[in-house]
């Protein structure tokens, strides 16, 4: 009895982690946006919608962020310098620098400048890790509406430092984890809307 015990964990328990890294991914299949928005973070994620962008999946790009002391460069500033390097037209890049303390500002940052856009914009790609798609896509719902849609395109695993087993890597499992706490923030800060926890607010 112990042995069929000790022999069903080892078969389930990697299926029972990996489905819990699995719930936070959301990736719909690609198909051309008005915009692709680049959540502020590490380069590769601006390197992944400049990709995007050059084969034809959006017709501009969008980067928040402002000044970041673990890089020492205004993340709005430095995306746009990464995409014009690359080839991307200037007037095809827009950007908000003002300093965000989290995802939802960063939306909220997206939001004003596609209502000043002169022509009606209605599809958001979302550019960001594949473990913050969820909490993404909830995000973009509560500040857009149904009035848009929004289409997830997480980096790529092997253009990122993190690993689909999660649970076998430090660096992942602390994302994993630490995303797992930040839905609940966000369902309580910004779905039952408790300002006080504003103090909180993080990326």
């Amino acid at each position: 009895m112990l042995i069929l015990i000790f022999a069903s964990l080892l078969v389930f328990y990697p299926v029972f982690l990996k489905a819990i890294g699995e719930f936070l991914i959301i990736e719909d299949p690609l198909t051309h946006a008005d915009v692709i928005h680049v959540i502020a973070g590490e380069d590769y994620r601006t390197q992944y919608a400049i990709q995007l962008y050059q084969q034809g999946y959006a017709d501009s790009l969008f980067f928040t962020g402002g000044w970041c002391d673990k890089h020492q460069w205004e993340h709005g500033v430095h995306a746009r310098q990464m995409a014009i390097a690359q080839g991307v037209p200037p007037q095809s890049i827009g950007s908000d620098d003002s300093p965000v303390t989290s995802t939802y500002s960063e939306v909220q940052n997206l939001k004003k400048w596609v209502i000043s856009q002169p022509a009606s914009l209605h599809t958001i790609m979302v550019v960001s890790d594949p473990y913050h798609m969820r909490r993404a896509k909830w995000t973009y719902q509560i500040v857009f509406g149904k009035e848009f849609t929004i289409l997830m395109a997480p980096v790529p695993f092997d253009q990122t430092p993190y690993r689909q087993e999660w649970w076998k890597d430090a660096e992942t499992r602390h994302f994993v984890m630490e995303e797992y706490l930040k839905i609940l923030y966000y369902l309580l800060r910004y779905g039952l809307s408790i300002q006080w926890l504003e103090i909180l607010d993080t990326e």
